[in-house]
C-alpha cells in the first residue's frame, strides 16, 4: 500500500467531557473511508482534527507527511487552499454571486481552472448563470461540492454531505466523488448517518463508546 496521505495516533479530544480516546486512524491514495456512528458521538469533531480546525487535546495528526499541528498558520492555511478540500451538510455559498462566481472564487485562490467536466457530471453546468438564491437546496450543495473539487485537492473531508439530498442525487455525488478519488489519486474520508452512503465506501469505520473501530 502507497504512504499514507493522513495518519493519526493516540487522538484524544475532550469538551466538558472526554469525547474519544486513543483514536488511530490512516487513509491512502484512491481510498474512500466512512465515519458513522450516533448523534454526540464526535464525529463531526474527529473530522475537525483530521482536516486542520482543530488540535487535539493528545495525539499527533500527520497530513502529507507533515506534523500537522506543529505547523504555522501560513503553512495551515495553504494546505487548506491547495490541498484540503472541506465539504459540508449546508453548503455556505456566497449569497448575490451567480454559481460560477461561487466556484470561480475558490479556483482563482488554489491557482486552478474550472473543472467543467465536474460540473456536467454533477448536472448543474446549465445552472452557472443563476444566483445562487434561484437554486433548490440540492442544487446548491452540489455547487458547492463542485467548488471544492474544482481547487484540485489532494483529501476531501466530507460531513454528511448528502444528508440533504434526495437518494438519485446522494447517489450521483457518491459517484463522481469516488471517481474523483481515483482520477486524481486523491481520498475522500466521509462522515454520515447514511448506511446506504457508507456502504459505497472502501472501509467503514464506527465511532462509539469513546472509541473508532474499523467495522470492515
Amino acid at each position: 500500500m502507497s504512504q499514507p496521505l493522513l495518519e493519526a495516533t493516540g487522538i484524544s479530544h475532550s469538551f466538558d467531557y472526554l469525547l474519544f480516546s486513543d483514536i488511530h486512524f490512516s487513509i491512502a491514495a484512491k481510498q474512500c473511508i466512512a465515519i458513522v456512528g450516533r448523534s454526540g458521538s464526535g464525529k463531526s469533531t474527529l473530522l475537525h482534527i483530521f482536516s486542520t480546525f482543530l488540535q487535539p487535546d493528545h495525539g499527533k495528526v500527520t497530513l502529507f507527511g507533515h506534523d500537522l499541528y506543529t505547523l504555522g498558520d501560513n503553512e495551515i492555511e495553504s494546505l487548506r487552499r491547495y490541498d484540503v478540500g472541506i465539504i459540508f451538510q449546508f453548503h455556505y455559498l456566497f449569497k448575490g454571486m451567480s454559481a460560477l462566481e461561487n466556484i470561480d472564487v475558490a479556483t482563482t485562490l488554489s491557482g486552478e481552472d474550472i473543472d467543467y467536466d465536474i460540473l456536467k457530471k454533477l448536472k448543474i453546468d446549465h445552472l452557472m448563470a443563476h444566483k445562487t438564491s434561484e437554486l433548490s437546496g440540492g442544487e446548491q450543495q452540489r455547487v458547492s461540492i463542485a467548488r471544492v473539487l474544482s481547487k484540485k485537492p489532494r483529501i476531501i473531508f466530507a460531513d454528511e454531505p448528502t444528508g440533504n439530498l434526495d437518494n438519485e442525487t446522494a447517489e450521483l455525488v457518491m459517484d463522481v466523488l469516488a471517481a474523483y478519488t481515483r482520477e486524481h489519486d486523491a481520498a475522500l474520508v466521509l462522515v454520515t448517518h447514511d448506511e446506504s452512503i457508507s456502504a459505497r465506501c472502501d472501509m467503514l469505520y464506527r465511532l462509539e463508546n469513546k472509541v473508532l473501530e474499523r467495522q470492515r
